[in-house]
């Protein structure tokens, strides 16, 4: 509990104590019968209790914000005390204060699994210096340094371990609780907390870039953005408060005016009219409930961007998913070679691992390296010439001082060079998938799930390079929940060719593929599928790649992998998932439902009630006690219904 909220509940103890003690001793018959004695006396408990509401209600009005719960509360009870209703009017503020710092409390809370994120910001980082460890700001650590972290220390700068084996405790910003090993050329990124051992690591981002400021920013911006629900609410109050406020006066004023007397009882009845009419359940439990909601969702580290985002995907019907990276690891391995026409198998790979010897593509990386551990020689850039890309088809480049080419079926077709010997091994092998053809026993199956590389040089077919991706563990799960929660169409984009992608497809259960993609592809694919959709339906897109991020924010929500993503797609993500794992999706997914869930059932079940006792009131069968039922009571139900979504973890 807050100081300010200890401070109100030692008000609110004072004030019942005095009131109830006055109570007694008006029930007794002890208290002087003099009006203007009980009024100072009631008026003792009344202050304590709220005089901070009347403050705020004279400065909201000095500032031309008339209408709003505290200027009805003052109102309200100041007309009490003008019908000489003292123990009421206070009773009143006592019980409005009460139904405040439960809202604080439960408010605080909500905001406490989002706020747990802030203390993953890391206070300094530890530079070596002569020998000497030396604490320094991470602002001031450039790219590239060394910075050395203890055991039991905050990682400070994303980077990469050159000294050092430990494990890193990422529950906060994955909300996995099993540490993951890190060593020596392992990736580390900022906001976890290093295990055992030391570690020394080279600095790969500025921290305003760096993982944990990123997440930092989100969760910052995480309540800006509103959800459809929040909006009604917010719009509804302003229209809301000052009509019912107009509905007292005339309450209070016309009714004795047309019917003669009864001034008092008329007053009366707009005092209990104002006290019910305070809209505390709708604008605090609402706004709680998306935040419930959200706070849910990084509990199992996932961070939502706002509660628009949430409503959305509680309407999702449709997701896209990108493959490599997002249902598939991205982690390319040379699985198979075919020579033809005389080039051997080194020869075949020697001129695909040169002609790839400047691209930082993984699939050309994954080339590189099987070079290396085939031969045990690094690619000889020196013997690299000019070299030309075509955008999706694959590369021209001279390899001492002869052309190679390497790519797809439509590089060779472009050229006009004939792979066709490929092509009849493939449908050989579709028909014998153990057929090993002679001199080739490390070709695997052209039918496996893999990109197929063509190579040339000097337009003769040298053969076929094969390069496989392999699942990611739970994607199988991850779509399999998606059709379970309701999800109608499961769609993946590739660029990969149509067999290795139909191969992926297959193993995973996907409704719609589309292959062989460009960039630009991606989003025409994605216009199509969102212009087939009704408007009531939401279409989710799933990436982690630089060239994701105009789909990304295309899409009505985007989701972006927090961990192996790049920045541009976290940017322009709607929601990050922190450690990769398509799996939550379904849990975000069940989260938001029942967040819109219970905020549905808030909205109907304090404006049935309070439209209730608002007759009630006006017709005067509800009492001042009934009216602070209607508000507090009906506040506090409310708020305990939203603080439901905190405890859910989107189980099945």
């Amino acid at each position: 509990m807050t100081k300010k909220q200890k401070k109100m509940l030692l008000r609110i103890v004072v004030s019942f104590v005095l009131l109830a003690a006055l109570m007694i001793s008006e029930h007794v018959g002890i208290l002087p019968e003099r009006i203007w004695i009980e009024l100072v006396l009631f008026v003792v408990p009344y202050l304590i209790i709220g005089y901070d509401i009347i403050l705020k209600a004279a400065r909201n009005i000095r500032h031309g914000q008339v209408f709003d719960e505290n200027f009805l509360m003052m109102l309200a009870t100041f007309g009490a005390f003008g019908a000489r209703d003292f123990s009421e009017a206070a009773a009143v503020m006592l019980f409005y204060q009460v139904g405040e710092l439960f809202q604080s409390y439960a408010v605080g809370k909500s905001r406490q699994s989002i706020s747990d994120m802030m203390d993953i910001c890391p206070e300094y980082a530890n530079i070596e210096e002569n020998g000497t460890l030396t604490q320094v700001d991470p602002d001031d650590v450039e790219v590239g340094s060394i910075i050395v972290i203890k055991p039991g220390e905050r990682v400070p700068l994303d980077g990469v371990v050159v000294e050092g084996e430990s494990l890193i405790d990422t529950a906060a910003l994955t909300g996995e609780s099993v540490p993951r090993r890190a060593a020596a050329g392992d990736e580390i990124i900022s906001g976890c907390v290093n295990g055992s051992g030391t570690l020394k690591v080279r600095t790969t981002k500025e921290f305003d870039d760096s993982t944990v400021s990123k997440i930092l920013e989100l969760v910052e911006n995480a309540s800006s953005n509103k959800a459809k629900a929040e909006n009604f609410i917010t719009k509804f109050a302003r229209y809301y408060t000052p009509i019912v406020t107009i509905a007292a006066v005339v309450l209070a004023i016309l009714p004795p005016l047309l019917l003669g007397g009864g001034w008092s009882e008329w007053i009366h009845r707009a005092c209990i009219f104002l006290v019910i009419s305070c809209p505390c359940a709708l604008v605090i439990s609402v706004p709680l409930g998306f935040f419930g909601g959200i706070g849910a969702a990084s509990r199992i580290g996932v961070l939502v961007k706002g509660g628009n985002y949430l409503e959305a995907v509680a309407e999702m019907t449709t997701i896209v998913f990108d493959k490599t990276g997002t249902l598939t690891k991205g982690e390319f391995k040379v699985s198979g070679l075919y020579a033809e026409n005389g080039f051997s198998h080194e020869a075949l790979l020697e001129l695909a691992a040169h002609a790839e010897g400047y691209s930082n593509h993984p699939i050309a990386e994954s080339v590189r390296a099987a070079y290396l551990e085939r031969t045990g020689k690094e690619v000889d850039l020196g013997r690299v010439g000019e070299a030309s890309e075509q955008a999706g088809h694959g590369i021209s480049v001279t390899v001492d001082g002869k052309q190679v080419l390497v790519g797809n079926e439509k590089l060779m077709q472009a050229n006009g060079i004939d792979c066709a010997i490929c092509k009849e091994l493939k449908s050989l092998e579709q028909q014998h998938p153990n057929l090993m053809k002679s001199g080739n026993a490390d070709y695997t199956s052209a039918t496996e799930r893999g990109t197929v590389c063509y190579v040339a040089c000097e337009n003769v077919y040298a053969g076929a390079v094969i390069i496989s991706d392999t699942i990611k563990e739970g994607a199988r799960e991850a779509i399999a929940d998606m059709k379970k929660i309701g999800v109608k169409k499961c769609v993946m984009l590739t660029g990969d060719r149509r067999q290795a992608a139909e191969a992926v497809a297959r193993e995973l259960g996907i409704d719609e593929l589309h292959a062989e993609l460009l960039p630009a592809d991606k989003v025409a694919r994605v216009e199509t599928l969102l212009n087939n959709r009704t408007q009531k339906e939401r279409l989710a897109f799933v990436g982690d790649g630089i060239n994701d991020a105009p789909v990304l924010a295309r899409a009505d929500i985007g989701f972006a992998m927090g961990s192996m993503g790049s920045d541009a797609a976290i940017e322009a993500a709607d929601v990050v998932l922190m450690d990769d794992d398509v799996r939550k999706i379904a849990a975000v997914v069940r989260i938001a439902r029942k967040t819109l869930g219970i905020v549905r059932q808030n909205i109907v079940f304090a404006l049935a009630v309070k439209a209730l006792v608002l007759i009630l009131g006006a017709l005067g069968m509800a009492s001042m006690w009934e009216a602070v039922f209607a508000d507090v009571g009906v506040a506090v139900i409310a708020i305990l219904n939203a603080m439901r979504t905190l405890r859910y973890r989107g189980n099945k």
